[in-house]
């Protein structure tokens, strides 16, 4: 009898702490409305043939004010910008002195990025995901979110909380990719001003309109 106690007593521990990840996330996309961050990206490809997946660092700094503006700003090792002004997804490559430009309500949709700064509120996450709590880990509570639309190229999100503020994303892309980001020196509700997602073409870059 003691050990089937404490066994219960152990699923439903755990079970709590699962949920506080889902809590943690609704707690999030209700009262953070706009956030400011710097971001270590870690990008691990598939391992291939027995020899272990290239490992690719870079560092910026991330700005979102929901619903759906939000920017990454990669400075090293290459300088790279990541744009949605709530219309327009901006690419814009400064080495190949590139822009891409595609419809933001056409490209967002089940991506990351929708998770943490498009979506109003947890019901509009639940239209384009799949919601449940994931197993603590590394001192964070994660929600894993599995896009119901099965025909794009991200096959899973796990989310993790410090408390209610976010820590990090892990990222599995269908062709087994893994992008991992973690967030440091966390702003929350910070007074951004419009022009933070305002986008204009360099002058003399190649645009490109998809």
């Amino acid at each position: 009898m003691k050990i089937r106690h404490w066994l219960l007593i152990g699923l439903l521990c755990s079970a709590n702490a699962w949920a506080g990840g889902l809590e943690s996330l609704e707690t999030f996309v209700k009262t953070v409305k706009s956030g400011r961050a710097e971001f270590t990206q870690t990008v691990t490809a598939p391992s291939r043939e027995g020899q272990p997946g290239r490992v690719k660092t870079s560092t910026g700094t991330f700005e979102f004010q929901r619903p759906g503006k939000f920017k990454f700003d990669y400075r090293k090792p290459f300088a790279q910008s990541i744009v949605a002004d709530g219309k327009t997804l901006w690419l814009y490559d400064a080495d190949l002195n590139q822009v891409t430009q595609r419809a933001q309500a056409q490209a967002l949709g089940s991506t990351p990025a929708a998770l943490i700064a498009a979506a109003p509120d947890l019901r509009a996450l639940q239209a384009d995901f799949a919601l449940e709590a994931a197993p603590e880990r590394d001192g964070l509570e994660w929600v894993k979110a599995t896009p119901k639309n099965k025909d794009g190229q991200l096959q899973s999100v796990l989310v993790g909380f410090q408390g209610d503020a976010l820590a990090a994303l892990e990222i599995l892309d269908s062709f087994g990719q893994r992008s991992v980001l973690k967030f440091s020196k966390v702003e929350v509700n910070p007074s951004l001003a419009a022009s933070v997602f305002d986008f204009k073409a360099p002058a003399g870059a190649d645009v490109v309109k998809q």
